[in-house]
C-alpha cells in the first residue's frame, strides 16, 4: 500500500500550520500597533484556517486509516506518526515520514511559542487598558472640575493616587 496520500495530507497540515503561523506574526504586529480593526480581520482570518486545518485532520486520519489496512491492521488505531513509520518498511518512503513529522513538529512549536507571546501581549493591553480606566475614574465628576479653593470646606480631604498634601 503506498504512503503518498498520508505524506500529501501531512504536507497540506503543515502548509496551512504555516499559514497560521504567518498571521500569528501579523497578529503580534496588529497587537503592539493597536489595529484593532486589523486584529479582528486576523482572528476571522485564523478562523476560516482552523476549520481548514480540521477538515485536513480529518484527511489525514482517514489516509493512515487506509494506510493501515493496506499493510494488513483492520482496526482503526490512532497512531502517532512515529508508531506509523515503524510500519512502513519502505526506507524512502520512511524517511519521507519522518522528514514531515519533524516539519511539522517545528511548525507546531514555533505556532504556539508564538501564540504564548501574542496571549502575553494581549493580556498586557487589558492590564493597561484597565489601569487606564481605573485612573480615569478614580475620582467622581465633580472632583475633576475646577472649583475655588475658598469655597471649599476645611473638613472635606482627597484621598487620591497621587495626593500630596496628606
Amino acid at each position: 500500500m503506498t504512503l503518498t496520500p498520508l505524506l500529501e495530507a501531512l504536507e497540506r497540515l503543515d502548509e496551512a500550520h504555516i499559514q497560521m503561523l504567518d498571521l500569528a506574526v501579523t497578529k503580534k504586529q496588529a497587537i503592539k500597533e493597536n489595529k484593532v480593526e486589523e486584529l479582528i480581520k486576523i482572528l476571522n482570518k485564523e478562523s476560516k484556517l482552523s476549520k481548514l486545518i480540521e477538515q485536513l485532520e480529518e484527511e489525514r486520519a482517514q489516509a493512515a486509516y487506509i494506510f493501515l489496512q493496506g499493510v494488513g491492521i483492520r482496526s482503526n488505531l490512532n497512531l502517532n506518526l512515529n508508531e506509523l513509520s515503524r510500519l512502513v518498511f519502505d526506507l524512502k518512503d520512511k524517511q519521507k515520514l519522518l522528514d514531515i513529522q519533524k516539519r511539522l513538529s517545528g511548525t507546531l512549536q514555533e505556532l504556539k511559542e508564538a501564540n504564548m507571546l501574542n496571549q502575553q501581549l494581549l493580556q498586557q493591553a487589558l492590564s493597561y487598558i484597565e489601569f487606564s480606566i481605573e485612573s480615569m475614574s478614580y475620582y467622581s465628576e465633580t472632583e475633576a472640575t475646577y472649583h475655588h479653593p475658598a469655597g471649599k470646606t476645611a473638613g472635606v480631604q482627597r484621598s487620591g493616587l497621587f495626593d500630596s498634601r496628606a
